[in-house]
């Protein structure tokens, strides 16, 4: 009997694509290489080093390995949006580890990945003393992994339409359902990344117009839009203390909340499409209550201070927790534990499926809504049928299906995520609360890695527990979840 000894995943073209990838990356890394020595920081060193070796491990990769077939399938498309997330995260680390920070490999990769996953969870207790360059590769890697590293790729590389581009754009963004603005992938690619970058542009010269100089205003435009959440400052956006700052960094995170396919078409001069979509009316309504709630709390519990503290600095803070960016104006905690456990909910729902957010979408919440709806009228008339409609559109059941499945399994890493960390020896509530929030790409700490604090009380193991939840959460759990299923390794 004849075996096909040929290996199931196309493993050579796999490593060439990623070895374009790291070249893409080494062009990245010149932007804080130049700022270094703009401002005449001796991490420039750190980032020559970082350049010089992912630059060579990319060119060896690229020119030096010819696939016998060049197209990559499905299971490639999955592995290849997996990886790249990793392989950038380890090439991304090194100058924290030969630069000014000094940290452990451990630490490197925590902060690394959470840049690149939009988390901004940090394990840095103090960040005003790190150069300027190791600031703005922080926020940098935000704002590349924000939109997507494979989506960027896919912009730029017109071959990937052909060879796997499909599968990795729906690996890659985020949500449901992906709509596609232009009949190839790499038009729809180029088409969210041009909005991307209009926003972040329009936002750093508002940012720049205010108390903000243009560094901080460009580090606060990549980390905003990107929803990622790191600042220049240990005290967030607190430390300018401006209501104008705030207001226009809350309308741009409101933004990079909304889907970018929506943000396109209105661009285009439909700006109906805006709120004629379910998700977006839904995204304003939580909004709108949430604020209503939290103004009702800090009134019980006597924290109105000015009228900031009453509208721009909940409205923030709902604002920057529900679209998981974490940017902070105060400890939010004196607000009351009511607040910390709406704070946990708007953690969970997330934005719009297709932005920049994390959490596990609104998208879902509606569906879960509608779906249990049915089943409860079911149970009054169990011969009825019924279907999720969601923007006048028929969900199939396998999609709600697959809703219900992702929810499950979101809860079940939560509970498993916090679990190991109660083992390790961290309070059952900073677990729980940790594990939740970097699933959720949000960052925020309560507890020991709260105000004030950081990531770096945990553990070693704990580290990478939480880095791998990072992950799982930024690339929508399946994508991950497949590499551990022994039905993708076989053909």
């Amino acid at each position: 009997m004849y075996y096909n000894k040929r290996p199931q995943v196309n493993f050579t073209a796999l490593a060439r694509v990623v070895g374009v990838l790291l070249l893409i990356e080494a062009l990245f890394m010149l932007i804080p290489l130049v700022t270094c020595i703009i401002y005449g920081e001796n991490d420039y060193k750190a980032f020559a080093i970082t350049i010089g070796i992912t630059a060579l491990t990319g060119a060896l990769m690229r020119f030096s390995i010819s696939p016998s077939n060049p197209e990559m399938g499905k299971r490639e498309g999955f592995l290849l949006t997996a990886l790249t997330w990793v392989v950038f995260s380890i090439f991304g680390m090194i100058p924290f580890l030969i630069g000014d920070p000094k940290m452990s490999i451990s630490d490197a990769f925590f902060e690394t990945m959470s840049g690149f996953t939009t988390t901004g969870a940090s394990v840095m207790t103090s960040i005003g003393h790190f150069s300027k360059g190791i600031h703005i590769w922080r926020c940098l890697m935000q704002w590349i992994g924000g939109m997507g590293i494979i989506l960027f790729t896919l912009a730029v590389i017109p071959m990937l339409n052909h060879s796997g581009g499909m599968q990795m754009f729906n690996a890659e963004v985020t949500g449901i359902t992906r709509d596609k603005l232009r009949p190839r992938i790499s038009q729809t690619a180029k088409g969210l990344w041009l909005i991307y970058v209009i926003l972040t542009a329009v936002l750093c010269v508002l940012l720049w117009l205010g108390p903000m100089n243009l560094f901080e205003s460009v580090c606060h435009a990549f980390s905003t839009m990107s929803t990622g959440g790191f600042s220049t400052q240990d005290a967030s956006i607190g430390a300018w203390n401006s209501a104008y700052v705030k207001i226009v960094i809350t309308a741009f995170m409101f933004l990079g909340g909304v889907n970018f396919a929506l943000l396109f078409k209105a661009s285009t001069g439909q700006i109906g499409e805006l709120w004629k979509n379910e998700v977006f009316r839904t995204y304003v309504y939580i909004i709108g209550v949430m604020m209503i709630l939290f103004a009702i709390t800090i009134i019980a519990n006597n924290q109105v201070h000015s009228w900031e503290s009453l509208t721009i600095d909940p409205l923030f803070q709902i604002v920057s927790v529900l679209t998981s960016t974490g940017l902070i104006v105060g400890n939010f905690e004196n607000w009351g534990g009511f607040v910390v456990a709406l704070m946990f909910l708007l953690m969970f729902f997330g934005a719009s499926a297709g932005s920049t957010s994390g959490g596990a979408k609104i998208d879902r919440m509606i569906f879960l809504v509608k779906n249990i709806r049915n089943e409860v009228y079911r149970c009054l008339h169990p011969n009825a049928i019924c279907s999720v409609r969601v923007n006048g559109k028929v969900l199939p059941a396998d999609v709600v299906n697959k809703v219900i499945a992702f929810l499950c399994i979101y809860v079940i890493l939560v509970v498993i995520g916090g679990l190991i960390l109660t083992a390790i020896g961290i309070p059952l509530v900073d677990a729980f609360f940790s594990a939740f929030s970097c699933i959720g790409n949000t960052g925020l700490g309560a507890g020991v890695t709260g105000y004030g604090g950081s990531y770096d009380i945990i553990p070693d193991v704990g580290k990478w527990v939480l880095s791998l939840l990072m992950l799982m959460g930024r690339l929508e759990l399946f994508t991950v979840l497949l590499l551990f299923s022994r039905t993708f390794w076989k053909k």
